[in-house]
């Protein structure tokens, strides 16, 4: 959202696309890995709620305390590349990823074209929410600036009900 917010959303399609393909390899590696996890420890489910649940209490606490600095860093656009291996880096997709394939689908499904589909349809679901976020912080500019303290209120409390949620 930050891109889109700095640069506007047409200046930010490339760094999108990068993150969908990024979180496309990282989602595929972590489907493998919870289907061979899950096949050889069953009792792996309520350790990814834990983790799961712990880390987003985590990005909520951060929501909640970060500022907004919508005229820092730079004025052109992050591309493609970028974008791409920012993904490696992002943990919020490997909890994404490992938590839901392992707590929903690997219960259900076990083949290995079952298993594919759902990475795809994940992939696309995740880094369809980056373009969704570019759109609205274009779109949205002023008011998350005028307004940052409740807009991260308000994304913190959905977090906190993200975690709370997993253990219902």
């Amino acid at each position: 959202m930050s891109n889109a917010v700095r640069l506007g959303f047409r200046k930010s399609i490339r760094f999108n696309f990068g993150i969908l393909a990024g979180f496309s390899v990282v989602m595929a590696v972590c489907t493998i890995f919870s289907a061979a996890l899950y096949s050889l420890l069953p009792k792996v489910k309520p350790v990814m709620q834990i983790a799961g649940g712990v880390y987003m209490l985590y990005l909520a606490w951060k929501v909640l305390r970060s500022t907004a600095d919508l005229d820092a860093g730079q004025k052109d656009g992050a591309g493609f590349l970028s974008g791409m291996i920012l993904q490696f880096f992002n943990p919020k997709i490997y909890i994404y990823a490992i938590t839901t394939i392992s707590l929903y689908i690997l219960p259900v499904f076990h083949s290995p074209g079952a298993l594919a589909g759902f990475a795809v349809l994940l992939s696309l679901i995740g880094a369809s929410g980056s373009f969704v976020w570019a759109l609205f912080g274009a779109a949205f500019c002023n008011f998350f600036s005028r307004h940052t303290k409740a807009v991260n209120l308000v994304m913190a409390l959905l977090l906190v009900y993200c975690a709370a949620v997993l253990f219902i």
